[in-house]
């Protein structure tokens, strides 16, 4: 299995949506032509930060259909599957192959807590029920579980599983994962953009960055100097992006990435109830914030 492509800065699409919760087409169409502007790897449809979770079925499936036939082959579509079912999950991974996505990330089930075994059998049925690629998605603040480093390297055994987003923020976990995995075609990527090089320089091979669709150059420009063997020039633009990445705390979780996007001038919507935009004080400070760094706005 061909996984060359699985690099470098890959962007959890934000997901525009209209005053009833429907997905905005022609302003998805204008975010993914943004961020393959600005030089991203691949896009991840359906992310926690694309709002998978308040959208309607048919929704979600436009959403991924327009990202994939906007993107048009110049960078690879990654489809976030996350349902808690595996039965749904197994669904969603017959369909992404049909769809045209080239890989898909399998968050583990929310809300039930599963065990390692549970979990095992999880993925190992999704992984199973497709051809693409699949990559494991640890996001354990949002859930009552999370994917261990033993667990990964179970995992790691089944063809198809190549690789992980680990979104713990957890450095000792992400150094494990590498280390267990070591010799196989196994991609570690990272899930917190104030990480990125760390997990870069330790072995890791990309990220999937929310700030990349507000900024993508600079968040690409990270990995381009890292590859270029410039770790200083890298760690200075990590260190340049972290206030704007850090000022998603002003707000709920995905509320700032639509609001950083409705600075720039995309009609992204409100956030999905019963998220709200951040207050008219918070607004000025992300702003300010886009300001500093030079941000690109829609012309």
């Amino acid at each position: 299995m061909n996984t060359d492509f699985i690099h470098g800065v890959i962007p959890p699409i934000v997901t525009p949506t209209t005053s009833d919760d429907k997905v905005n087409e022609s302003c998805l169409g204008e975010i993914v032509d943004h961020i393959i502007a600005g030089g991203v790897h691949g896009i991840l449809s359906l992310g926690s930060n694309g709002e998978f979770y308040g959208l309607e079925r048919e929704e979600q499936e436009k959403a991924a259909t327009i990202t994939i036939e906007k993107a048009a082959g110049r960078v690879p579509v990654y489809l976030g599957i996350a349902d808690i079912t595996t039965r749904e999950c197994v669904r969603w991974a017959k369909q992404a192959e049909s769809m045209g996505a080239k890989a898909v990330s399998v968050l583990h089930p929310m809300f039930l807590g599963p065990n390692d075994d549970e979990m095992y059998q999880h993925f190992k049925s999704v992984a199973e029920a497709t051809n693409l690629p699949v990559l494991l998605y640890n996001n354990p603040d949002r859930m009552r579980c999370g994917i261990s480093a033993s667990l990964a390297e179970r995992l790691s055994d089944i063809p198809n599983i190549v690789g992980i987003k680990e979104s713990s923020g957890d450095m000792t976990l992400t150094a494990e994962l590498i280390r267990r995995t070591k010799g196989k075609d196994f991609k570690v990527i990272a899930g917190r953009d104030i990480l990125i090089l760390s997990t870069l320089v330790y072995g890791g091979v990309g990220t999937v960055a929310s700030s990349a669709n507000i900024i993508p150059e600079l968040v690409v420009d990270i990995y381009n100097k890292f590859k270029a063997g410039d770790i200083a020039g890298a760690l200075e633009v990590q260190y340049k992006i972290a206030p704007m990445r850090m000022a998603y705390n002003l707000s709920s979780f995905p509320v700032v990435t639509k609001d950083y996007m409705r600075i720039l001038g995309f009609d992204v919507g409100e956030p999905i109830l019963p998220n709200t935009r951040s207050n008219t004080q918070d607004m000025a400070k992300l702003k300010a914030l886009l300001d500093d760094l030079g941000a690109k706005k829609l012309v």
